[in-house]
């Protein structure tokens, strides 16, 4: 059987004979009422937990939305002129209006990302800015020592507003909700405190409850409180198909329910040999990001099984601290050993890494050098043809696969 992988904005093609074939983890069928425009329209005018727009926002506040950066699929250029007539409706001026992206620990925008993230119309209406880390105020502290150091003009606005996409988070259970805020306009010290919580057994990928590091993001907002959510769950096809609005906490949990039950796959066994790609552009720009697909891969593969992740990663390593651990570590074991004795943001990432090679082969199917991949203790293809017929022979011509063309997005679950 040939299957299409995602590879940043091309698809690589693999063969693979039907008997080894124990699973395709593609979304579950689910009814979808209204995509798009309508669906972000439909929310948005039915919100849960809070009122309309209309009751909220009132002339003369200053509003600031917050939005994804480039490292995610969000359409904000499809939510924003919704948005923005929703209100104008209620009597918000354009030049009282601001758009601001969410950059966490990320890289900022050339101008002409921006236009791409924002949408034309959103360009030309209203101002349209990075977030950033060397203006911030500190809101308060949480329980647990992180600090709500939030950039200044988030901080200063009357209202917040913030978009979003819902997908599994390694650590943090999900994306979207409060993260808008923490990590996403908040500093590195910020994201680092929050972030080390990721050691912990209970913040993993699919848990909300009990996990601290999502409890501790959504503690920060009662310090910086957010007005309004509009999150949106994406199809394969990076459609808007559910969109959720209101309350930061009770809308992201209707998104959440949603994205289980489109992306949450019961599997019989773990499998011998996983593929996993994040999908393709933009999710797959850098190994930092392609990571999360590896994460999800590591549910379904068996002790001493291989994956292999597929993914561009076109703009290398991504992060500055990630490529420091990732270089200069003389194993991969030490780096979970460095993790534990000195938590980094970006090295985390790095430590994730090792934790999946303590358990299985990496096999990386990428843009990046032959010799650089090797340097980090991953094994380099250059197709998935190749990567799979090199973990076929290792294995053997039996070994059971299993492909995850949306690595990203699908979490595995073996069925009790």
């Amino acid at each position: 059987m040939k299957f299409e992988i995602g590879f940043g904005t091309i698809k690589q093609q693999v063969e693979i004979p039907d008997k080894n074939i124990i699973g395709i983890l593609e979304p579950n069928k689910v009814d979808v009422k209204s995509i798009g425009a309508e669906e972000v329209l439909r929310a948005i005018r039915s919100p849960l937990g809070t009122g309309t727009l209309n009751e909220i926002v009132k002339p003369g506040e200053k509003i600031v939305v917050i939005t994804s950066d480039i490292t995610r699929p969000l359409p904000s250029y499809i939510i924003m002129p919704v948005l923005l007539d929703e209100l104008y409706a209620a009597g918000i001026k354009k030049e009282d209006i601001a758009l601001v992206f969410a950059l966490g620990s990320h890289r900022k925008h050339s101008r002409e990302e921006i236009k791409k993230l924002a949408g034309e119309r959103a360009m030309k209406e209203i101002e349209c800015i990075d977030a950033d880390q060397n203006d911030t105020i500190r809101m308060g502290v949480t329980s647990s020592g992180t600090p709500v150091d939030i950039t200044r003009i988030v901080a200063e606005a009357d209202r917040r507003i913030c978009l979003g996409n819902i997908e599994y988070h390694y650590f943090a259970g999900y994306s979207g909700g409060a993260k808008a805020i923490m990590p996403g306009v908040s500093t590195r010290d910020a994201i680092q405190a929050n972030h080390s919580k990721m050691v912990l057994p209970e913040a993993v990928a699919g848990r909300i409850e009990g996990n601290p590091v999502r409890e501790d993001l959504e503690e920060a907002i009662l310090y910086c409180p957010i007005d309004f959510i509009v999150n949106v769950v994406l199809d394969e096809q990076k459609r808007i198909i559910n969109a959720a609005a209101g309350h930061y906490i009770e809308a992201h949990r209707a998104g959440c329910k949603f994205l289980d039950q489109l992306y949450l796959k019961k599997i019989e066994h773990r499998a011998d040999i996983v593929i996993v790609s994040q999908g393709g552009a933009p999710k797959d720009l850098n190994l930092y990001q392609t990571q999360k697909a590896l994460d999800n891969a590591k549910h379904a593969v068996r002790e001493g099984g291989i994956i292999i992740l597929v993914g561009s990663c076109k703009e290398g390593l991504g992060e500055h601290v990630f490529e420091e651990w990732m270089t200069q570590a003389r194993d991969a074991h030490s780096l979970i050993d460095r993790i534990q004795k000195e938590f980094q943001l970006g090295g985390h990432k790095a430590a994730a890494i090792a934790m999946v090679l303590e358990k299985a082969d990496i096999y990386l199917v990428s843009e990046l050098s032959s010799e650089f991949v090797k340097s980090i203790f991953l094994k380099p293809y250059e197709n998935v043809q190749q990567a799979f017929e090199a973990a076929s022979k290792r294995l053997g011509m039996n070994a059971s696969v299993l492909i995850m063309p949306y690595g990203g997005s699908t979490l595995p679950r073996v069925m009790e």
